[in-house]
């Protein structure tokens, strides 16, 4: 990018009315979508949607962010509606024929169902129909705007969005791939949500993608990421001249992946207040039922419990490891109760104590505001304590080193078998996931007769074994080569050999939790584009910088990422060679520092953002990953995938994957 390039959209990052990722896209549909309306007319309106378009504003708004803008009534668009010829409807549709059908349908003719329509659409309208619109003379008056939105993805995370297609594995990878219509069309969505982030945002990358490690013997899921890379490059280049405004030099970086670049991240055990809610317990999506005990009764009643950002205690502990968020709630909840006014009488009537009536007034205009943070404290310690009881009763712990072990070389195939001997109870699943991992770590020695004895010594089904060879048929090319993709080789005394799949990063002298040393590949290939090291063989350019650029916008992001930081990283107290866990630092009142307590608001400049799409979904570490780069680099990394699945789904979907064996 060029050196004014650089310097707008550092500053763009920098200023006060810094927005990250999520709250753009909201800001986009409240303001420049619903209040934009508000100039023609000052009344109530009715808001129609189709089916991606509700999923578009679900994943951003809230609905009394929408009845904030003028909004009376949501209504679908395919659904009977009444008439309400006294009122105006704002459309937020796709431009498909059906959908221009039905707008037509509710605004021609001598009694239309709205006053005035707005219409917005969420990807780029086709001309043929635009003319058609145009051809229906009745409706034409009738519109009062007619815009291209380009906002069709769905953010989960201030830093995360997917593009909403659960069954991409499918589609792409297995069977119904071979169908060329189904597969085209699924490759052309993709393209144009992942191009209207980057529409939406202002930002015009350069374009890097996955390239096949053998391209003679390459299979077809292997060129997927140059196919879409071409694709959303392709739209880019059609906003540099219809889009306002829009970026006509690179500003970002971009890094397209599909799932063969770390198989490991699905399935390992990934040890975090957040990656363990969703592994452990029975979620759907971010929402979770727990059964809690009504203090008025007395009897267990269930609790559907919403885990997102508007919650204060959860943004604090997601990303920290479960020992370390389960003794921040204890030491919160014993924090909070010592110094909470109305805990402190609560508690002192309950031990008996005379109350004064300026003590009661007190207890009373406290309660509030303390039952509600008492409530959520109490939720989280429950959903921690339900966490460790399962890890406990799993025996998690030893399952979780020996997967590590392996990962970093320091275990293979006389640990497994030893282990799998001494936990024949263990779940199936679990011991399916440690063989997925040998597998991954050693696929020369996962193979005839040793696999099949594995297996069996696990007492896994054949279904088991043949969602192992699905998972080493996606890696493609990849596992022609002895070693796995990313395998290191050390030798020790001139004899012993080990295989690793990760290099280790904690230093001797550094003392971190117990199994937190695992982090995905994800790490170093977005560490490596901050450098400006990333092999340009391996990950190939749509639209390669020259040198020139390439060199200033790497020195730019250097002297970013160099610059000092408000504060240092928490550690904990806890060796990682050591079996149990420990205490680490905390602040004086207990809260202690948290992975995302230093926002990216925080920072007086920030360097160009970094984007990764991941094809065949992305995981909870690989989320945890962006948040934790975004703020040692000091540049946004925003995370994109086809999903994010935790590893039952994963393995769900390996296992309904149709594919040859």
């Amino acid at each position: 990018m060029s050196m004014s390039d650089s310097e707008s959209a550092s500053s763009r990052r920098g200023s006060n009315d810094y927005k990250n990722f999520r709250m753009t896209s909201r800001d986009r549909l409240l303001y420049e979508m619903l209040q934009s309306t508000s100039a023609e007319s000052k009344s109530w309106k009715v808001l129609i949607m189709d089916k991606v378009t509700v999923k578009v504003m679900s994943a951003s708004c809230k609905m009394a962010d929408i009845t904030d803008q003028g909004i009376s009534l949501v209504e679908d668009l395919f659904r009977r509606r009444q008439p309400l010829p006294s009122l105006d409807a704002i459309y937020f549709i796709q431009p498909t024929k059906e959908n221009i059908v039905m707008f037509l349908s509710d605004m021609s003719g001598r009694e239309p169902l709205y006053k005035k329509a707005f219409v917005f659409f969420c990807q780029p309208v086709p001309k043929d129909l635009i003319n058609h619109i145009k051809s229906d003379v009745s409706v034409v008056p009738r519109i009062g705007a007619l815009r291209e939105m380009n906002l069709e993805f769905f953010p989960v995370d201030s830093q995360v969005f997917v593009t909403d297609h659960d069954m991409a594995m499918e589609e792409l990878y297995g069977e119904a791939s071979q169908n060329a219509r189904k597969f085209d069309a699924c490759m052309n969505v993709l393209a144009i949500r992942i191009a209207t982030v980057f529409a939406s945002l202002k930002e015009l990358p350069f374009i890097r993608y996955q390239a096949p490690k053998d391209p003679d013997a390459a299979a077809p899921n292997e060129i997927l990421p140059s196919k879409l890379a071409s694709l959303v490059w392709d739209r880019l280049t059609t906003y540099k001249s219809t889009i306002p405004n829009f970026p006509q030099k690179e500003t970002c970086e971009f890094l397209i992946l599909d799932r063969s670049v770390d198989q490991i991240a699905p399935v390992i055990h990934e040890w975090t207040y957040d990656a363990m809610c969703h592994d452990l317990l029975e979620m759907d999506g971010n929402k979770l039922v727990l059964e809690v005990t009504n203090k008025a009764t007395g009897q267990p009643e269930k609790k559907e419990i919403v885990l997102e950002d508007s919650d204060s205690v959860w943004l604090e502990i997601r990303h920290l490891h479960i020992a370390e968020a389960s003794e921040r709630l204890h030491d919160k909840m014993t924090n909070f109760v010592s110094k909470n006014k109305a805990a402190a009488l609560s508690q002192a009537s309950r031990d008996g104590a005379e109350l004064s009536t300026r003590d009661l007034q007190k207890m009373v205009q406290a309660l509030p505001q303390y039952t509600e943070q008492m409530e959520k404290l109490s939720l989280h310690v429950e959903i921690a304590g339900k966490i460790n009881k399962i890890i406990r009763d799993m025996e998690l712990r030893d399952l979780g080193q020996l997967e590590q072990d392996i990962v970093f070389g320091d275990a293979a195939t006389k640990e497994i078998i030893t282990f799998l001997r001494a936990h024949q109870d263990a779940p199936s699943e679990n011991k399916l996931r440690l063989l997925m991992i040998y597998a991954c770590v050693h696929p020369d020695k996962f193979e005839g007769d040793k696999a099949t004895k594995l297996m069996q010594l696990a007492k896994l089904s054949a279904e088991d074994m043949k969602a192992i060879k699905k998972m080493r048929l996606l890696a493609g090319s990849s596992q022609i080569q002895k070693k796995a993709p990313g395998s290191f080789s050390l030798t020790f005394d001139g004899q012993r050999k080990k295989v690793a799949a990760r290099k280790d990063k904690t230093i001797a002298e550094e003392e971190t939790w117990a199994l937190s040393k695992f982090y995905p590949m994800l790490e170093d290939l977005i560490e490596s584009v901050n450098k400006g090291e990333l092999s340009k063989d391996e990950y190939q350019y749509i639209n390669e910088p020259k040198p020139a650029t390439r060199e200033r916008s790497q020195s730019q992001s250097a002297a970013v990422s160099t610059a000092p930081t408000a504060t240092a990283g928490p550690r904990s107290m806890r060796s990682r060679r050591t079996a149990t866990w420990a205490r680490p630092h905390h602040s004086e009142d207990g809260s202690g520092d948290s992975v995302l307590k230093h926002s990216p608001n925080d920072f007086k400049m920030m360097g160009s953002r970094i984007f990764v799409f991941i094809i065949g979904g992305a995981t909870r570490s690989e989320l945890r990953t962006c948040y934790k780069l975004t703020t040692k680099l000091r540049r946004e990394v925003i995370l994109g995938a086809t999903s994010i699945d935790d590893p039952p789904q994963y393995l769900t979907k390996l296992k309904l994957l149709g594919l040859k064996i």
